[in-house]
């Protein structure tokens, strides 16, 4: 098996090694997947064009081109970061009307993780709009975007008079579709802390996302796929997640006060449970919710509404039942002890409830 370098055109940095394999077709092939680029062409150190994958041998170092004449990289300096996409090129950004001048590193280096890090690493990637003068557009206010641009130039944040560090505009479904699908599969996606107020986040695969603290508030969860999420301290008071699967969430100390969840299903067949320990559940409505298992301990769900859920061998030990509608539910085994059941309706349940279960 032969192996070789490739770098992009007029480069000779953050170089991949590929397997040569199959024919020139293919090699152009792993060429773009691993360097983002459209790959067309491919030098070789001198500058020769090669045209056959017979000529390229062991431990070569190629260079890939999108179409474009060979680049010696020896000869082009700090120049050739333009021709080859590299982190150094400046850019302008058009933040509300406002206009911005920063390099890529600027805005990639400090913070990988960050959203305008996975906007502007590659190239084109997100498909980002620009205007007539070719800036990049975002619609953010200005006066909150130029402390984040400081931070990322110089690691300080300095906010002007009149800045409420608390106040951010939320998330739309559009943006965060760019951002999952910017983002691979198998890479950890932080939200954490991220304000999504009123988003429409329906049928979306957010599976293992960490939405530790997010504002979810008024978002439409229906039918997401949450499964193992990070929930933790999030608000997700008014929010519609009908339908939602949620096996082995968790939703610790979560703010969910009023929130739909009809039809969930918390209930993972592998045996990893939903932990909803400490939530504020006040008024939702669970009816017809799987629930097998699930840990809702010490959580509040005074006024809820739990009309045929599956509750076998959920722990509820310390939950208060205030005034909660259990009608139909099947509580087999399920651990009430200590918690309150004052006005509680259990009517028409499935199995007999043991009085061993609840001491309140």
């Amino acid at each position: 098996m032969r192996r070789v370098t490739l770098f992009v055109n007029g480069t000779s940095k953050n170089g991949k090694v590929v397997a040569v394999y199959g024919t020139l077709s293919d090699l152009l092939t792993v060429a773009s997947n691993k360097l983002g680029i459209r790959a067309c062409n491919l030098y070789n150190g001198k500058g020769g064009l090669i045209d056959d994958i017979a000529l390229i041998r062991d431990d070569d170092v190629l260079y890939v081109s999108e179409g474009d004449a060979f680049i010696d990289p020896q000869s082009q300096g700090k120049m050739s970061d333009d021709i080859s996409g590299s982190h150094t090129d400046w850019l302008t950004l058009n933040i509300g009307g406002r206009l911005f001048t920063t390099t890529r590193s600027t805005l990639v280096s400090k913070e990988p993780d960050s959203m305008l890090a996975h906007m502007f690493r590659e190239k084109d990637v997100w498909g980002n709009k620009q205007d007539e003068r070719g800036a990049y557009l975002i619609d953010r206010s200005p006066e909150y975007f130029e402390p984040i641009l400081n931070y990322l130039r110089h690691g300080q944040i300095i906010v002007n008079e009149g800045i409420n560090l608390l106040d951010h505009s939320p998330l739309s479904r559009k943006e965060f579709v760019r951002f999952l699908l910017a983002t691979p599969t198998k890479s950890e996606l932080r939200c954490q802390g991220l304000n999504f107020s009123g988003a429409d986040l329906s049928r979306l695969d957010l599976r293992y996302i960490n939405f530790k603290m997010a504002n979810l508030s008024r978002c439409n969860l229906t039918y997401a796929n949450l499964c193992c999420s990070n929930l933790e301290r999030a608000d997700l008071s008014g929010a519609n997640l009908d339908g939602a699967n949620l096996q082995g969430v968790k939703m610790l100390c979560s703010n969910a006060e009023g929130a739909s969840l009809k039809g969930c299903n918390f209930e993972d067949p592998s045996g990893l449970k939903a932990n909803l320990e400490g939530a504020n559940l006040k008024g939702v409505d669970m009816e017809g919710s799987q629930m097998t298992g699930i840990n809702l301990r010490v959580a509040t769900l005074k006024n809820a509404k739990l009309k045929n859920c599956n509750l076998r061998g959920a722990t509820l030990a310390g939950t208060d039942l205030e005034n909660c509608d259990l009608s139909g539910c099947d509580l087999q085994e399920a651990n009430l002890r200590g918690s309150n059941v004052k006005g509680a309706i259990f009517e028409e349940m499935l199995t007999p409830l043991h009085m061993s279960q609840s001491v309140r």
